[in-house]
């Protein structure tokens, strides 16, 4: 038998095309879903992270602080300083209906921890223990503050992460241990380690806590508040019963009615509000990003088998003049649509995991994993599912054109 050199080498390159082809598509699908999953899974750390600078604070929360006033009122000049008081707690709890928790909080800055031969630079806080309402206190060693501190004005103290890291061996409990602050030694009750980012009169992690009536004892601060604390009612939001809470303090230290600068307010409920639509954006963005990839990388998948329909019409027609078929014809084209984007998908989803992974293990200490990047089973099983329903619409327009090849018309071409 005579061999056609010439139409060798033609089927070995279009063999070759085909090939190519049908990596280049695969690429398509492989980067689209890679793309789709390592966005959601970076989202997902990224939303965990944003909330750990929250972590421990109560979502309703709320804080007023004194500030100089921006309007002359009842012969006060402008820019009249003034303070808050034990008395503004008292007149905003009985005011205030929607008002749940509130307590107030004094602190000093620039002060020295000592114990024994080592030191560290801290902030010192007088709170009462119904702060732990507003930002949790997560103990590692010992208890918080408690009522009987408050009654006796007890010397003891609570001492955030950083300061027992510095005054203290790894493991030791720091219980029962006496640490001076400014030349009055104070007995350890407890550690505590929370590490959240919001600043309010200094991190927790920074401060040695004293009892509220102890540090007015000792810095003979009178009935002088630094901030007002306070959470409002399940149902009830801060934004709701910000201008009651503003005018009763406005009123009872002669303030101006619309002076929009003496009494400041963080509402905390708003930041948590705004990190979550935030938050929502992303995740939308997301999803349109990563799905708009993966659909392109479809588009690619049908547009390939449309080429092999095209460049196989003879082995079709040969196929529909021996017998087989319009549904044998449907099945094998939508199979090698469903086969070639699901290796393509498949392969990229754990490309996509292995990616997270080390974008995982980077972004936390060792043994402390504490921002989660991987996606869930049930996204990478959904994500799967995704890929084996595109495969079948990629190949449907392909499997319908092949079904509609005519033995006659493709050995006329050949």
């Amino acid at each position: 038998m005579r061999v056609d050199i010439d139409s060798c080498e033609e089927i070995l390159i279009t063999i070759t095309r085909n090939k190519t082809r049908s990596l280049l598509t695969a690429f398509g699908v492989f980067w689209g879903i890679f793309m789709l999953v390592t966005l959601i899974g970076g989202g997902k750390g990224m939303q965990e992270q944003m909330k750990s600078q929250f972590k421990g604070f109560a979502t309703n929360s709320a804080f007023l602080v004194a500030q100089k006033t921006g309007e002359p009122y009842k012969g006060f000049r402008k820019g009249r300083s003034w303070d808050l008081k034990l008395d503004d707690i008292e007149r905003l709890k009985k005011g205030v209906s929607a008002i749940d928790i509130i307590t107030p909080s004094i602190a000093k800055w620039g002060n020295t921890a000592v114990y024994k031969d080592k030191k560290y630079s801290c902030s010192v806080k007088g709170l009462y223990p119904s702060y732990e309402h507003i930002e949790h206190q997560e103990m590692a060693y010992g208890r918080f503050i408690n009522d009987v501190d408050i009654k006796e004005a007890r010397k003891v103290c609570v001492i955030g992460k950083r300061v027992y890291e510095s005054l203290f061996r790894p493991g030791e409990d720091p219980c029962g241990k006496f640490v001076r602050v400014d030349g009055i030694y104070y007995r350890v009750v407890g550690m505590c380690a929370s590490e959240g980012n919001i600043n309010i009169q200094g991190q927790a992690s920074e401060a040695v806590t004293l009892p509220f009536s102890t540090m007015q004892q000792a810095y003979n601060l009178g009935n002088v508040v630094d901030v007002v604390c306070f959470t409002v009612k399940h149902g009830v939001k801060v934004t709701d019963v910000q201008p009651q809470a503003e005018q009763i303090v406005k009123t009872a230290h002669y303030i101006a009615p619309d002076d929009k600068q003496a009494v400041m307010m963080l509402n905390a409920e708003a930041m948590f509000s705004m990190v979550d639509n935030l938050m929502s954006g992303v995740r939308i963005l997301i999803w349109m990003v990563g799905l708009g990839t993966l659909f392109a990388g479809a588009i690619g998948v049908s547009n390939i088998m449309m080429v092999t329909v095209r460049e196989r019409t003879t082995e079709i027609g040969i196929r529909r003049a021996i017998g087989a078929r319009p549904r044998d014809i449907l099945q094998q084209i939508l199979s090698e649509s469903m086969v070639l984007t699901t290796i393509a998908g498949m392969a990229g989803i754990s490309f996509a995991v292995l990616v997270l992974q080390v974008l995982e293990t980077a972004a936390n200490d060792p043994g402390n994993i504490t921002t989660h990047y991987q996606v869930s089973f049930g996204l990478a099983i959904g994500t799967g599912m995704l890929l084996i329903v595109l495969g079948i619409f990629a190949g449907l327009a392909p499997a319908y054109r092949a079904m509609a090849v005519k033995p006659i018309d493709a050995i006329r071409d050949e």
